[in-house]
């Protein structure tokens, strides 16, 4: 084939892309709506090329996640059944025994979980409550499984604390653009995540910072919240991409359905923008048909949590991921300890 033949198959050439100087913290909005307006056909090449560069492109991280306390948040996120603000049916539950937390880290384990995930339905961790969270984060660990908490807000010393005992990662999403925050919490701002985030960066934990799809919000927001994680610096270790699980007596309840397809681009689009990091496919699943997840891992997803439920929500069910992951000759990525 002559090369002017085949440039004919690449009619954008200039589009942006993160391949040629490895990772970048300096996307402006302009350059990631270009990249989600390209041929779809496109950009899932533009996404596969990145993720080859840096990932095996037929493995997936796998994650188990527990709710180690429910109910009653005090934030007043309209997407959240765990929100105290809404009436959703939840009940209260107290901090579980550590006993049992490790129990259900050990199940996660054997069946082939990597990394075992715990959150609590907090504003923030309680000096009361921290004791008991540093002996479950070294005691999981103990088990040889990678440890990830979501715990709400993180001063320095928590943050500090949680590293000491163990911990590898840190969740804190931004959950949408700046712009369209205050449209869907209005208990904590935009800067308080950004702090947090960067406490647990001080404190030499890595970074797992997402947000949620589907929250009514537009195409450009969805381009602002790839713009703020592609900016950070270090770009988060792991990015979960949630699809809005609409959960009656939110006020999100009757939100309209996302597009797939838009979906997909936007896993193609963080792939591009955070090439080395891990992109998930967290909240929705459940809804999700086998195709679509197809498609997002084709685009660069390439982690997924595994196990029956997301702290209160429905997640695909071991055996299923098993029979998706053998029909698109998938496998689990290897544990690699430092």
């Amino acid at each position: 084939m002559s090369q002017a033949t085949a440039t004919a198959f690449n009619p954008r050439p200039t589009a942006p892309t993160a391949t040629r100087h490895g990772p970048r913290h300096d996307w402006q909005l302009a350059e990631i709506e270009a990249l989600f307006v390209l041929p779809f056909a496109d950009l899932l090449y533009r996404a596969q090329q990145v993720h080859r560069a840096y990932f095996d492109p037929n493995t997936v991280q796998t994650s188990t996640l527990l709710s180690i306390k429910t109910g009653a948040c005090p934030e007043d996120c309209k997407y959240c059944p765990q929100s105290g603000h809404h009436n959703t049916g939840l009940e209260k539950e107290a901090l579980l025994a550590i006993d049992k937390v490790v129990s259900e880290a050990t199940a996660a384990r054997d069946a082939g979980a990597s990394r075992f995930c715990m959150g609590a339905a907090w504003r923030s961790p309680h000096a009361r409550d921290l004791p008991a969270v540093l002996e479950m984060v070294s005691r999981v660990k103990a088990l040889g499984l990678e440890t990830c908490m979501t715990l709400g807000m993180l001063d320095a010393e928590q943050a500090r604390q949680l590293a000491a005992a163990g911990l590898d990662y840190y969740n804190h999403n931004l959950d949408t653009s700046p712009e369209y925050y205050g449209e869907i919490i209005t208990t904590r701002t935009y800067g308080d995540r950004l702090e947090t985030l960067s406490n647990v960066r001080a404190a030499g934990m890595k970074v797992c910072c997402g947000g949620i799809l589907g929250l009514g919000e537009s195409a450009r927001d969805r381009a602002a919240l790839l713009q703020q994680l592609a900016c950070l610096n270090p770009h988060p270790e792991s990015v979960p991409i949630n699809l809005l699980v609409r959960v009656a007596g939110t006020p999100l309840a009757d939100a309209e359905n996302l597009d797939p397809f838009e979906f997909v681009r936007t896993i193609a689009v963080a792939r591009i923008l955070l090439p080395a990091s891990h992109v998930r496919l967290s909240a929705g699943r459940e809804q999700m048909h086998d195709s679509t997840q197809a498609l997002a891992f084709l685009a660069g997803a390439n982690s997924i949590f595994y196990g029956d439920q997301l702290l209160t929500t429905d997640n695909p069910q071991a055996e299923r991921d098993r029979a998706l992951f053998d029909r698109l000759d998938l496998q689990p990525e290897p544990l690699v300890t430092d």
